[in-house]
């Protein structure tokens, strides 16, 4: 796999996820990309054209679809950095943005489960 296009997109964005590629020690080669139509709504447009992007990385049997815009090229590259999150998860679950965010999540919802009776009584 090529690097995405970058016309749309941030330098700043496009610099990051390149620093995590190589932190991470990820070889675009080994990654499968295809453009297939996307579902769901969006009538026409979205039923006849191929902007869907599916990326497979066999190594870790990972695959991620993405078709949250109209433009491939965006497409492309929330795919390669979904794609990319969910290597760091397997790889590297320490240094994992994702990860922390995932765990913040879940100790509020623990805090909300205490619910009132977890405070003092009066």
């Amino acid at each position: 796999m090529n690097f995405p296009e970058l016309s749309d997109i941030t330098p700043a964005k496009v610099a990051a996820l390149k620093e995590r590629i190589a932190r991470l020690k990820i070889d675009l080669r080994l990654i499968d990309e295809q453009f297939v139509k996307g579902g769901g709504h969006g009538g026409q447009k979205i039923n006849k054209t191929a902007n869907a992007v599916q990326l497979r990385y066999a190594p870790l049997g990972l695959v991620v679809k993405c078709q949250r815009e109209r433009k491939r090229s965006l497409n492309r590259f929330i795919a390669l950095r979904e794609m990319v999150d969910e290597i760091e998860l397997k790889v590297s679950p320490e240094t994992s943005e994702r990860l922390k965010e995932i765990e913040k999540i879940r100790k509020r919802k623990a805090r909300g489960r205490r619910g009132p009776s977890a405070g003092p009584t009066c």
